[in-house]
């Protein structure tokens, strides 16, 4: 099986015609080991939910107080590892191989540098940052002691995507999801130890993700410069000093995404401020149907990752109709799994919260918002791969405008109005249909065309 994944991607970079069903199977054998990779990590974030839902409302409002400026980080993180990786698709696709593994050289030293600034940010903010969110006393010091150790875990997390993004653009989705479904069974253990054997609560909940994603960063970075056909820098020397021409391409690509991501993150901060003051159980429930629902689109996102290697290889090897097919089939195929899951959240809704909390008014509430979104799951899906789509092809600029205005002047002004009437439904209602509305604009964008006419120079 992976000897012929191997076949039809080099299919890609020769030139060689493919038929619908090759074309089908490629897509699927590249999403299925990454949508196994993001659900692990979706799952990693429900077992810190689970574990400290069991600790009372107030340690669950701590963490999911400081869990959208967490993500933010991760954004921003994920952006710049991007600005690199799309080059390395582009490369080889056009089998530059030399190319490819001079941009990773210098990915390595400008990612290590944003993640140690971006810990230094972290340690600057931790202590007030509850307090802007409109956190209580009470939860106030759990949540500020959480949020300072991810943010100086954040190296462990920039190196672990740059290297997982790095080995996926190069086809290689088994090993990311390996060892990402590895990591999620050391969160289980770690949080367990740290949590409940050594009594350190939330603190610990941190501390045992932490250490889980030290041993995946390690590993990943082992498979990219030691095992990797395409990208392995053993016995490939050359210098890390990073040049100008790939910095202003990383630049191009990644910095319309760190943008996007920065103000989308601040936007769902805001977001975060209107449920504040709906009281802990709205923050709690509110916080864990969001990792519920993450569990029914993570599979988007690992089709997304799929569209992006084979888009992003597909320009860089000049087959534009080839690219094109392999955009629509994705999206299509993104759409039709994101319903079935949205289904099934929307039945299932109760009982997924029930295991994130004991607390019944939690789960009542995060099961009424979550079968609010559930509608929405189709337009989510064509936003999330379509966006893949465009990350591929380097498109990166007009796709997060329109992510932007859709979330500042759909999502929150509607939440905002109706927050104070409704509660937290009324503010699921404004993300449901911020979603439905964004992914009508980017499957219109996505049919006009225009982002295949990107190329990595």
């Amino acid at each position: 099986m992976a000897k012929e994944k191997k076949d039809l991607l080099a299919y890609i970079r020769d030139g060689r015609e493919m038929t619908r069903g090759e074309k089908l199977r490629l897509i699927v054998e590249l999403s299925i080991p990454s949508i196994l990779a993001q659900i692990s990590a979706t799952v990693m974030f429900f077992i810190d939910y689970a574990m400290v839902g069991h600790l009372g409302e107030k340690a669950t409002a701590a963490v999911g107080l400081v869990e959208t400026t967490t993500w933010l980080m991760f954004g921003l993180g994920s952006a710049v590892n991007m600005g690199f990786s799309v080059q390395v698709a582009h490369f080889i696709g056009a089998k530059d191989f030399e190319a490819a593994r001079r941009v990773l050289r210098q990915s390595l030293v400008c990612c290590l540098v944003w993640s140690l600034m971006m810990s230094l940010v972290c340690i600057g903010v931790h202590g007030p940052l509850p307090y802007w969110l409109g956190g209580s006393e009470t939860i106030a010091h759990d949540a500020s002691i959480y949020f300072l150790i991810v943010g100086l875990s954040g190296m462990l997390f920039q190196m672990e995507g740059l290297s997982g993004s790095m080995l996926k653009c190069s086809g290689n989705m088994k090993i990311p999801s390996a060892v990402n479904i590895m990591m999620c069974v050391l969160d289980v253990v770690f949080n367990y130890i740290f949590i409940y054997q050594l009594d350190m609560g939330v603190k610990g909940a941190a501390i045992g993700t932490a250490t889980a994603e030290l041993v995946a960063a390690s590993l990943m970075l082992y498979f990219l410069l030691c095992r990797s056909d395409m990208l392995r820098l053993a016995g490939h020397p050359g210098s890390f000093r990073p040049r100008g021409d790939t910095i202003r391409t990383a630049f191009k690509i990644g910095a319309p995404m760190g943008l996007q991501h920065l103000l989308m993150g601040s936007a769902q901060v805001v977001s975060t401020i209107i449920v504040a003051p709906l009281g802990t159980v709205a923050i709690a429930a509110n916080s864990m149907a969001i990792t519920v629902e993450s569990l029914c689109y993570m599979p988007g996102y690992g089709i997304a990752e799929a569209a992006t290697t084979l888009v992003g290889q597909g320009i860089g090897a000049g087959q534009k109709l080839l690219t094109r097919s392999f955009a629509y089939m994705s999206v299509g195929l993104g759409i039709g799994v994101m319903t079935v899951m949205g289904m099934l959240m929307y039945v299932f809704a109760p009982e997924l919260m029930a295991l994130m909390s004991p607390v019944d008014a939690i789960i009542d509430l995060g099961a009424d918002v979550l079968r609010i979104e559930a509608w929405a799951e189709p337009m989510f899906a064509a936003t999330i791969v379509a966006n893949g789509v465009f990350i591929g092809a380097g498109d990166t600029l007009i796709p997060a405008f329109m992510s932007l205005t859709s979330m500042w002047a759909v999502r929150l002004s509607l939440a905002s109005m109706l927050a104070p009437r409704f509660g937290l439904k009324g503010v699921w209602f404004a993300m449901a249909t911020d979603l439905t509305v964004r992914g009508i604009v980017f499957l219109i964008r996505l049919l006009r065309g225009n982002w295949r006419n990107h190329q990595i120079k």
